[in-house]
């Protein structure tokens, strides 16, 4: 790491004294990031929903004011808290968590036929107006990932690489929205990180900048983190560090790489696997796997759930429930759960006969 490359990601206080800054590159700088608070135009709210919210109190009907029908309790606006659940199978949560005033997660999922396309950033919050670029970013690498339908050569091998290099253009052009997302005359550029996950024909893509994470938690057999956190925790764990000690130090949330004005590097991190058997694709932020970090941890903790209410087997309903859950443990951060489920009743058809048990 050099002096100018850690930021914290809680409060975006700069970890290391700044020596002489790196002289920058034509379309990038150097110096990482922090992702929490900001304000939201009315135009980039979340696109509204055809049938009317739930109440998160009592499950009535919230009208048009905001308030509940039924018991009178007043609904968190949209960009609080919501949901989107493209079908039975694939669902998700963003939530603004208990102690931001605003919530600077956003996610954007998609199914275009066999495609299923999830993303989460997470909105630098040291930044200004992240909770737009967070939001403006997402929707964007979801509408690239659903449109661009790369077949390669026809070998796996030639496959992988052409997915993958549509999930990097897409960091591109979830960028550029983060860029147009923030004024000109901006002293601290909007930022955010990228996690993001295709699935199709039996196969999941993925990649990643920043520590939104990616995992497979699997019903029997292995659980594992895919991605891979540009941070400097990860760095402090590759040189030796137990995970436990990285990620509760004083540069727990000090990330290298992100979106924006001033990102110093757009190469994401990512690979492609076949869907390893019955389980969950999930795709979150910090704010989830501060509680939980380690695959094992979060298997557990859905695992709970699912024994606790035949509604969490849903991705929707279990997203709601691990938001929850992360909100009994403090609600530090903003959080978000995007999910998608593997098994006999609620694999896609086109996938059936493709996962091996």
């Amino acid at each position: 790491m050099q002096p100018w490359e850690a930021y914290c990601e809680g409060c975006g206080a700069q970890l290391t004294p700044r020596s002489e800054p790196p002289t920058p590159e034509p379309e990038s700088a150097d110096g990482p990031r922090d992702s929490r608070s900001v304000h939201l135009p009315r135009a980039a709210q979340p696109e509204p929903v055809a049938a009317p919210r739930p109440c998160r109190e009592c499950g009535g009907t919230v009208d048009a004011d905001g308030y509940c029908e039924q018991c009178g309790a007043k609904a968190p606006s949209e960009r609080e808290h919501w949901s989107e659940t493209p079908a039975g199978w694939l669902g998700g949560v963003c939530d603004r968590g208990i102690r931001h005033s605003r919530n600077e997660d956003a996610m954007a999922l998609g199914l275009d036929g066999g495609r299923a396309v999830l993303v989460v950033c997470d909105g630098v919050s040291s930044s200004e107006d992240s909770d737009v670029a967070s939001l403006a970013a997402a929707r964007t690498a979801r509408d690239v990932l659903g449109a661009q339908r790369p077949s390669g050569l026809g070998v796996a091998e030639s496959r992988h690489q052409a997915v993958l290099a549509v999930l990097a253009d897409a960091v591109v052009a979830a960028n550029d929205a983060v860029v147009e997302a923030t004024a000109p005359s901006s002293r601290n550029a909007a930022s955010c990180t990228f996690a993001a996950a295709v699935v199709e024909d039996g196969e999941i893509a993925y990649a990643s900048l920043g520590d939104s994470r990616i995992y497979w938690l699997a019903d029997t057999g292995e659980s594992r983190q895919l991605s891979v956190d540009d941070s400097v925790a990860q760095l402090q764990m590759a040189a030796g560090a137990s995970r436990e000690q990285a990620e509760n130090g004083p540069q727990a949330h000090a990330i290298t790489k992100w979106l924006g004005r001033d990102a110093p590097d757009l190469t994401p991190t990512g690979g492609v696997i076949e869907v390893p058997g019955d389980g969950w694709l999930m795709v979150c932020s910090d704010g989830l796997w501060n509680y939980a970090s380690t695959p094992d941890e979060l298997e557990t903790q859905v695992a709970r759930l699912l024994v606790a209410d035949p509604a969490y087997a849903e991705p929707t309903g279990l997203a709601e429930g691990l938001v929850a859950w992360a909100n009994e443990q403090g609600g530090k951060d903003n959080i978000t759960v995007a999910l998608a489920r593997f098994g006999d009743s609620a694999l896609p058809p086109e996938h059936t006969g493709r996962v091996r048990g």
